[in-house]
């Protein structure tokens, strides 16, 4: 007879993580085999990293997202030394993202860029969409919940200053993926549990 502390399958949902700040120009190294390592230890299951910049895809029993966020985080800088925000979210509201792509009708060159940014609760902030920066190059098409659309034209600016706007309009509880990245997760996650 199986213990009443078996997880089932069915009692676990699929979160994808996004860490803020790893891995860039040399700084805050996190080696993703030791990520994975370390996540597994907090319990957690079916785990599978993206990129080197921070994209995880597991499952968990807990239901408590701002809960889990916080344990994860906190455990990761116990382990690496340094400071590690994660946004979570439900693979739900990832496979909406690309169900519902909010760049269908925008114009595609190759100076374009895609930018979604993920934010860990909402600042109040209310500013009249679209957004443009001064200098043309960064457009906010879009926000919608937690979740900012975006689009940087590198024809308009070679030094953009697309981030440096996100946290002034947003706050510093942010943290932001090309569209590219999402569809990646996206075409992993519609694999089911076999992503990893």
């Amino acid at each position: 007879m199986e213990s009443n502390t078996t997880i089932m399958k069915s009692d676990l949902q699929t979160y994808v993580a996004f860490l803020r700040g790893i891995n860039v120009g040399g700084h805050h190294k996190v080696p993703m085999v030791e990520l994975k390592s370390q996540l597994h230890k907090l319990g957690l299951k079916n785990i599978a990293t993206l990129l080197n910049s921070g994209n995880i895809i597991f499952q968990s029993s807990d239901e408590d997202i701002l809960g889990l966020e916080h344990r994860i985080s906190t455990h990761l800088e116990k382990t690496f030394g340094f400071p590690i925000p994660i946004i979570l979210r439900p693979s739900g509201t990832i496979t909406d993202l690309l169900l519902h792509d909010p760049f269908a009708l925008e114009e595609h060159t190759k100076d374009i860029r895609l930018f979604v940014s993920f934010l860990k609760k909402d600042n109040g902030s209310h500013i009249k969409l679209p957004y443009v920066h001064p200098d043309l190059s960064f457009t906010i098409i879009h926000k919608r919940d937690l979740t900012i659309f975006s689009i940087l034209d590198l024809s308009k600016s070679k030094t953009p200053k697309a981030m440096e706007a996100l946290e002034r309009l947003f706050g510093k509880e942010i943290t932001t993926r090309n569209w590219n990245t999402i569809q990646r997760i996206g075409k992993k996650l519609s694999t089911g549990d076999n992503w990893q």
